[in-house]
Parts: C-alpha cells; sequence; structure tokens
C-alpha cells in the first residue's frame, strides 16, 4: 500500500520467543514479562517515485475494542530493527542485501509487547499513518495483520 509517497508492505507477523534462536536473532532484549508476549512485525518501505523521500510514518496496533499499541524501542544495535531514513528512487528500508533484508522475514522489525487477553481481540490492525512533509496532514491507512 502506499502511504504519503512511499510503499509499505507488511511481509509477516510472528510472536517472537526469546528462547528460540532465529527468534533472539531479530531481538536481544529481555523476553516478555508474565501476561505478555513479543509480535514482531517486518515491513519493507520503499520509494518508487522519483526523488528523495523520508519516512514520516508512525505505527500503531489497534484491536478491535479500540485497544492501541506503540512498537517498543530497540537496541542500537539491533541489526533488523526498522530505522527510518531518507530513501533515494528505488531505494529500501531494509536496505537491499543486509540481514533484515536476506533474512527469512524479509522486512525491517516493528516490536510489539502486548498483554495476551488483547490477542483475543481480533482481528488487530497495523495503521500506519503518514506524512510527505513535517507540516502536511497524516494520512493513514489499515492491514490487518495474522495474528
Amino acid at each position: 500500500m502506499t502511504v504519503a509517497g512511499l510503499s509499505y508492505n507488511v511481509f509477516i507477523t510472528r510472536e517472537l520467543n526469546l528462547r528460540d534462536s532465529e527468534d533472539r536473532g531479530y531481538y536481544s532484549g529481555p523476553e516478555a514479562p508474565p501476561g505478555f508476549a513479543l509480535y514482531g512485525v517486518f515491513v519493507k518501505v520503499c520509494n518508487d517515485k522519483y526523488g528523495f523521500r523520508s519516512p514520516l510514518a508512525q505505527f500503531t496496533i489497534e484491536d478491535n475494542q479500540g485497544n492501541r499499541f506503540h512498537p517498543l524501542p530497540l537496541p542500537a544495535g539491533d541489526v533488523f530493527a526498522y530505522r527510518p531514513e531518507r530513501l533515494s528512487h528505488a531505494a529500501c528500508i531494509p536496505e537491499t542485501g543486509s540481514a533484515a533484508y536476506s533474512a527469512p522475514t524479509g522486512g525491517a522489525l516493528l516490536l510489539f509487547k502486548f498483554p495476551t487477553p488483547a490477542l483475543e481481540n481480533r482481528p488487530l490492525e497495523l495503521l500506519i499513518s503518514g506524512r510527505t512533509s513535517p507540516t502536511a496532514p497524516p494520512q493513514t491507512k489499515r492491514v490487518e495483520l495474522d495474528i
């Protein structure tokens, strides 16, 4: 889908089990506390237009009760973390050839922590709100997540 001149693709959404060696590679932080679960949403963002564009987007997950969840900050050294950066024509996040690009998840990680009861309030939707400039009105699109 296109939001504020950039194309966004959600590749996969999955619960992260930090006792699993693959999942530890995606995120090296603490496990979810009792009663909570960590979910990774792996996205690809591309500039399909000419010129430079910066992803001025915010990501939120909303359940069917109207509860909203925001991504957790990720450690600076996390090579899978979604980090917005100015994109030239045909450039993407994650960058071609990077670990995040080449991994089975195929995207950059947005990490969310949910209370486990919220996972029953399906469907869960990812809201992508973006702007073409800091002063432009936001455009918002929704993607139903397969959780």
